[in-house]
């Protein structure tokens, strides 16, 4: 009786270890084709900068390069001007980043920490902002900075680009500042810190992962956009997204500088992430846990 007993406990152990492996593979299975489908683009992309022009645009293409060649660079860099473009961009991007961050945190810490009149209105107004199309706000947009002598220049495109880009902040900040307890900047207080002492000393520390995620989706976002620095810039001061379509004339596309240039203009945002990458992970993972 004792031995059937024994067995069946074996058993149904055996059974319950069974599962969670099979759950975890299934997991495994489902996180290796996600990855796989969202880095075959950036693959293919490397892998067509690379090959020669020819092979580009062959109708049955390989996937792996036959041959290596810096052609499709030089052509990128001979098509048009490529660095100024790119200063272009870093300065919008900066900009939006910098001042982003600092209106964003100013405006998270008084919606997450104060009491005041109309405050689930503006958190609502917050929302409702990030729900509006881009594509619907070109022509008033393109009319104010026109009545305000700023269509064509960068301070223009940083200000339309803070109108979308600053709305992310303060909520994204907020989620992180509400999961940082009171109690800290109390204690604080007690002995002896002013309020803006407390928050410098005890919150932004616990801020900063954070404010690196929140300032580095930020720098994406503004150094991707198209749209409005297709509208609002002219030729001459395009930046580096609109600088791409040079590669697309009258006589057709030219894929392989395309990816080249692609290639090039994901070198900053490549860099970017290695250099923050811990803060971002801290900072991605800090609102999983809350108290």
């Amino acid at each position: 009786m004792s031995a059937v007993t024994t067995t069946g406990r074996t058993s149904a152990a055996g059974r319950e270890s069974s599962g969670p492996r099979k759950s975890k593979l299934g997991w495994n299975l489902l996180g290796l084709f996600v990855f796989v489908t969202a880095g075959f683009p950036v693959y293919w992309m490397f892998n067509t900068a690379f090959k020669p022009a020819k092979d580009a645009i062959d109708s049955d293409p390989s996937l792996f390069p036959t041959g290596i060649t810096l052609d499709n660079f030089r052509r990128a860099l001979d098509i048009a001007d490529f660095w100024g473009p790119v200063g272009r961009s870093l300065i919008v991007s900066l900009s939006v980043v910098v001042i982003g961050i600092a209106v964003g945190m100013l405006a998270a810490l008084a919606i997450s920490r104060f009491a005041f009149r109309g405050r689930k209105v503006v958190i609502v107004g917050i929302l409702a902002v990030q729900m509006v199309p881009l594509v619907a706000m070109i022509i008033p947009v393109f009319l104010l900075l026109n009545d305000l002598g700023q269509y064509d220049r960068l301070t223009g495109l940083i200000l339309t680009y803070l109108t979308f880009i600053l709305p992310f902040t303060v909520w994204t900040l907020r989620g992180f500042i509400v999961n940082i307890p009171k109690e800290l900047e109390e204690a604080a207080m007690v002995d002896g810190c002013s309020r803006t002492g407390a928050f410098i000393r005890v919150v932004f520390p616990l801020l900063a992962p954070g404010m690196v995620a929140t300032s580095v989706y930020a720098f994406i976002q503004a150094w991707n956009e198209y749209l409005y620095a297709l509208m609002l810039m002219s030729q001459k001061n395009q930046t580096a997204t609109v600088w791409l379509g040079n590669f697309t004339t009258k006589h057709g596309t030219e894929y392989a500088p395309m990816m080249a240039g692609s290639t090039m203009m994901a070198v900053p945002i490549v860099v970017l992430f290695l250099l923050v990458q811990r803060k971002m992970a801290a900072g991605l993972t800090a609102g999983a846990v809350k108290g």
